[in-house]
């Protein structure tokens, strides 16, 4: 499985209408793409950063949707009237009980796959037991040496009182990589139309 995600730097005040052609143009049009298995997009109201992130059934599938897709990323930069980066990964985990209401993601280099055993192993067992957790992917760009790790909660409380744990988990998890954290930020959870099958 792979995905694609576009980072939206936008206007704080153009979110609204960013979501709304998330939900009603941009969605519905990936539904028909052979190979597309879903979109997601989160936001931060604060800065205006958005990220939709669209998962295809293979790397070929992925890479032949690009020509058709660039029209709706640009429409999609228009609307939320920023700049965007777009970058492709490889799903490596996909653990999902149900959707939340909230992101933290969290962006690592290191060695991908010990990066990836760790989450799986070490990891996943812990956020299991650990109050509001809906689900944690692990999507990696080899090329870059880049892992970006998204765990999903029930409410933004529940994201907050996880913070703690989450830093020592994260810190846990550069350091098996060999690796460094590179940024961590949280979202709301605007858009799930996900239909990635477990891969944990």
């Amino acid at each position: 499985m792979y995905a694609r995600s576009t980072t939206f730097q936008g206007m704080p005040g153009n979110i609204d209408a960013g979501i709304m052609f998330i939900k009603g143009e941009a969605g519905p049009m990936l539904d028909k793409i052979e190979g597309c298995r879903g979109l997601s997009m989160l936001v931060d109201r604060e800065t205006g950063q958005c990220i939709a992130t669209s998962s295809w059934e293979n790397e070929a599938a992925m890479r032949a949707s690009d020509d058709q897709l660039r029209p709706i990323r640009d429409r999609g930069r228009d609307i939320l009237g920023g700049s965007m980066q777009v970058d492709e990964w490889e799903i490596a985990v996909m653990h999902r009980t149900h959707h939340g209401a909230c992101c933290r993601v969290s962006w690592l280099q290191g060695d991908l796959d010990a990066m990836t055993e760790t989450l799986r192993v070490g990891i996943l067992p812990e956020l299991e037991q650990t109050l509001g957790f809906c689900s944690a992917s692990l999507l990696v760009n080899r090329s870059a040496g880049l892992g970006c790790a998204t765990t999903a909660w029930e409410t933004r409380d529940a994201m907050e009182a996880s913070r703690s744990s989450a830093d020592d988990m994260r810190s846990r998890t550069a350091r098996d990589a060999g690796g460094e954290i590179i940024e961590v930020h949280e979202y709301e959870l605007a858009y799930a139309h996900l239909h990635v099958p477990e891969m944990a």
